[in-house]
């Protein structure tokens, strides 16, 4: 298990974003040579936790529990085969391009070392957005990737350090529950019955995922 890219976006106009800025940083580009990765600060002040990459709409993403955002080259070469077309690292607008972890299977919530000093933590997965959907240029992206349910790791810095192309990922802890990053995104999109028992994730979870989780409990019950 290893990353093979560390990818950073710049802020670019755009005419399909509900940015206040009316730009994204979603068009990410791999980078030479080690990377810092630091806990930014808490939503809505933080940005990326990634060196040098630009998160340009604080109220949606960036900040603490949405520090870092993986997906895994396997799933790009699944998306490149059906859209038929190559898909560079970065594409997805991914700061952490992975290869040989199943990230659908990651427990929210555990952790893993990257390289000798970083720790990063699994909050929670990708919830697509208008932007995600214009940038690929697919009209029917959106649904696609709800049914997919694959949809990358959201992580948090848990100890910072410097990542880089090649490091090897290690996972050195995983929580006792049973709540993986697919099942939690198939309960906030498809599954919604199921929200209530994603909530034992709750300590890890993002803060978007659970406060969806929570009206919903406090709405419908267990």
């Amino acid at each position: 298990m290893k990353i093979l890219s560390v990818n950073v976006g710049r802020a670019r106009p755009v005419d399909y974003t509900d940015a206040p800025s009316g730009t994204t940083g979603i068009d990410k580009r791999p980078v030479d040579g080690p990377v810092r990765v630091e806990r930014p600060g808490p939503a809505g002040v933080g940005a990326s936790g990634v060196s040098g990459d630009t998160v340009c709409d604080l109220r949606f993403h960036g900040g603490d529990d949405r520090a870092v955002y993986a997906f895994a080259r396997e799933d790009l070469d699944g998306w490149g085969r059906e859209l038929g077309r190559g898909l560079t690292h970065g594409a997805f607008g991914e700061n952490l391009t992975t290869l040989g972890i199943e990230l659908r299977d990651a427990l929210v919530g555990e952790r893993w070392r990257i390289g000798g000093d970083a720790v990063l933590e699994v909050t929670g997965g990708r919830l697509p957005c208008r932007t995600f959907g214009a940038w690929l240029g697919e009209r029917r992206c959106l649904p696609r990737f709800t049914r997919a349910a694959s949809p990358g790791v959201m992580l948090r810095v848990i100890e910072p350090g410097e990542v880089r192309a090649g490091d090897a990922v290690d996972v050195v802890h995983r929580p006792s529950h049973d709540v993986t990053v697919s099942r939690l995104f198939r309960a906030l999109t498809v599954e919604r019955t199921e929200l209530p028992g994603v909530l034992v994730a709750a300590e890890w979870m993002e803060r978007e995922q659970l406060g969806i989780a929570r009206a919903y409990t406090e709405k419908y019950g267990s």
